[in-house]
């Protein structure tokens, strides 16, 4: 490995001392501005770069953020990361990303591997597979803060940035009862995963609120694509006696809306389909997915703004907070 260039080796070179280059590095006032700039030139010129190492172990401080997330592929992750970085390159922070893609095992070794690089701190969307937090529990009495976004844990007490998925629920499946749906089929998610529930949740009080039943066989785990392909077969039976679905996500919409209009189904005139998400596919897939729109961008920002004022206030005492991001029903041709 080629030796780096350190600050020793510029005040060698220009004949001044250690303390000098540092400072001069550092825009100190107490250097001339002519000094700064002879000793910046000079640094761009040889390809100077502070070891970041070294400062973090002086400052006790990283300026990385760890984030886990299941899936980066996913839109609505995508769109969160980009809030993320927006606001913590803004404000001297970088993003180590690690995936868990859905395994709570591969999520378990992502949260040691950040603590093991002494991360500052720690952004957090659970996987599906997610029923044991000691890890979580453990990592932030060691000190390091937390902040849950979109699916969050209750038993952990830490920030938590959150759509409010039980009124999404209740938004999307009130607009199809409004369209004259009355036997509604709810895709769901599984039950221990929080933002499953709440959507389900939503799904029967608006039932509940316009008097109609709910039917359980009416209610049915499926939340991605392969599922809808899994369960196809059961699908076919149920839709004679259906003229409305609520899916909790919209990949798994949009997958049955394929099988429907394989089936010869007209969508919306004999069945509407409402989604959860609102990316790119949404307006791509024909007809055009009516759904509820997720702020992915706005949530990984509050994320990232909700973790720095901790770590810009270490000793101070504040009380976790929940952020909470009302719905948006996005109005197309499915619907």
């Amino acid at each position: 490995m080629k030796n780096k260039v350190t600050i020793k080796d510029i005040a060698k070179a220009l004949g001044v001392s250690i303390s000098t280059v540092s400072r001069a590095l550092k825009d100190h006032p107490d250097i001339s501005e002519s000094t700064k700039t002879l000793i910046k030139n000079f640094a761009q010129e040889i390809n100077y770069r502070p070891n970041v190492l070294a400062l973090s172990l002086r400052q006790q401080k990283s300026h990385t953020i760890g984030l886990i997330i299941p899936e980066i592929v996913h839109h609505f992750f995508s769109s969160v990361i980009s809030g993320m970085e927006d606001l913590s390159y803004r404000e001297g922070y970088n993003i180590i990303i690690c995936q868990s893609t859905e395994n709570q095992f591969r999520e378990a070794a992502a949260l040691q591997t950040l603590i093991d690089h002494r991360v500052d701190g720690i952004l957090i969307s659970l996987s599906k597979s997610t029923q044991n937090f000691s890890q979580f529990k453990k990592a932030i009495e060691e000190g390091f803060p937390m902040v849950f976004f979109d699916r969050i844990c209750e038993s952990v007490e830490t920030d938590r940035v959150i759509m409010d998925d039980t009124e999404g629920g209740r938004l999307a499946t009130e607009y199809l009862i409004d369209k004259g749906c009355s036997n509604i089929l709810h895709l769901a998610a599984s039950s221990h995963l929080l933002i499953g529930r709440y959507r389900r949740d939503g799904y029967i009080q608006a039932l509940k609120d316009h008097h109609l039943p709910i039917k359980e066989e009416l209610i049915l785990k499926c939340d991605t694509q392969e599922e809808v392909l899994t369960l196809q077969n059961h699908l076919y039976e149920l839709l004679p006696q259906i003229d409305g679905v609520f899916a909790v996500n919209d990949s798994t919409a949009i997958a049955l809306i394929q099988i429907l209009k394989k089936k010869g189904y007209r969508i919306p005139q004999d069945i509407r389909v409402v989604g959860f998400g609102d990316g790119p596919n949404a307006t791509i897939v024909e007809p055009a997915l009516t759904t509820i729109e997720q702020k992915g961008y706005d949530m990984g920002r509050e994320s990232v703004r909700l973790l720095l004022q901790r770590l810009n206030n270490p000793s101070a005492s504040i009380s976790y907070q929940t952020r909470v991001f009302p719905p948006t029903l996005k109005i197309r041709e499915s619907a």
